[in-house]
């Protein structure tokens, strides 16, 4: 798995503990080397989704033709550890 300070690993770790993962943290877990395709505009905590299948996803939001990732361990790779 990559390396990640102290301070990251642990702030991930917290956030999985309040989480519940349908892909049972896959993202964390190979080392963030499959994570889903996401797009950051600039909104705190939301992404953008580029998957194929958004709208399958429980932490996805649609709005006009476009999904919204708001699952905070993404959203926490994107905008901290720029992933």
């Amino acid at each position: 798995m990559q390396k990640l300070g102290e301070d990251w690993k642990s702030a991930i770790e917290e956030l999985i503990n309040g989480l519940e993962c349908p892909k049972d943290f896959v993202c964390y877990k190979s080392g963030m080397q499959q994570l889903s395709k996401t797009q950051d505009i600039g909104l705190e905590t939301f992404l953008i989704c580029l998957e194929h299948h958004a709208n399958t996803c429980k932490f996805s939001v649609p709005f006009a033709e476009l999904f919204f990732c708001q699952c905070p361990l993404r959203v926490y790779m994107a905008k901290k550890l720029k992933k």
